[in-house]
């Protein structure tokens, strides 16, 4: 079934687990969809079947399955998404919105200095040039003085926006496009890192710690 071939050696809900754990998602629920389909319907043996296969995967990649609600849901016909389901009545973990309720906010690293490396950069009409990227660490702010790695180019930040709207300041997490002034798209790249200029802004060095992960190894 459509299980069966997510879980397949090139299937998606590998994919998505490796990929989930290579970007440093901590937390997780595990929803198995569908549950009105099964044969029989809401049949429990499907649910710990799946249970059994995807834990013993998601073990593999690194997660621990205890820490992880399995939650049998039918988003077609409603059960166990916000309300507990009689259809599940064997079933006496949280609903999805109770599992979504218990996820832990991440904590946001505003204390650090700037990151913010580049992942376009664009030249908008009447605005100017506009690099956008994603806040990893620290804050940015209109009239801030930023600067680029690995260039040291320099310059203030006249506006920040996100989904449109104008910020007072980003955090960490924030995926934001910021004007600067006097600066040409030319003159920066994709992957260049924004730094606050009067707070430890980035620099090059002779060697660093990675934390490296194979996703695909001819081996395995």
């Amino acid at each position: 079934g459509g299980f069966e071939a997510g879980i397949s050696k090139d299937g998606q809900t590998r994919e998505h687990a490796l990929l989930a754990f290579t970007l440093g998602v901590k937390q997780m629920i595990c929803c198995c969809n569908k549950m009105d389909a099964t044969t029989p319907k809401y049949s429990k043996a499907r649910y710990d079947e799946i249970v059994k296969e995807v834990s013993s995967y998601l073990k593999k990649v690194g997660y621990n399955p205890d820490k992880i609600p399995f939650v049998p849901i039918s988003g077609f016909e409603g059960d166990n998404m916000i309300e507990r389901s009689t259809n599940l009545d064997w079933y006496k973990g949280p609903t999805l919105l109770d599992a979504l309720d218990m996820i832990n906010e991440p904590k946001r690293p505003t204390d650090k200095p700037l990151r913010l490396p580049l992942q376009d950069v664009y030249k908008i009409g009447g605005i100017g040039t506009v690099p956008v990227g994603r806040v990893e660490t620290g804050v940015i702010k209109p009239g801030m003085l930023v600067t680029f790695g690995p260039t040291g180019l320099t310059t203030e930040v006249k506006s920040v926006e996100m989904h449109h709207e104008a910020l007072l300041e980003a955090l960490p997490g924030d995926n934001v496009g910021f004007n600067v002034k006097n600066v040409a798209v030319k003159d920066l790249k994709r992957g260049f890192v924004a730094s606050n200029s009067k707070d430890d802004p980035a620099k090059e060095a002779a060697n660093f710690t990675a934390q490296v992960i194979i996703m695909n190894h001819p081996g395995q």
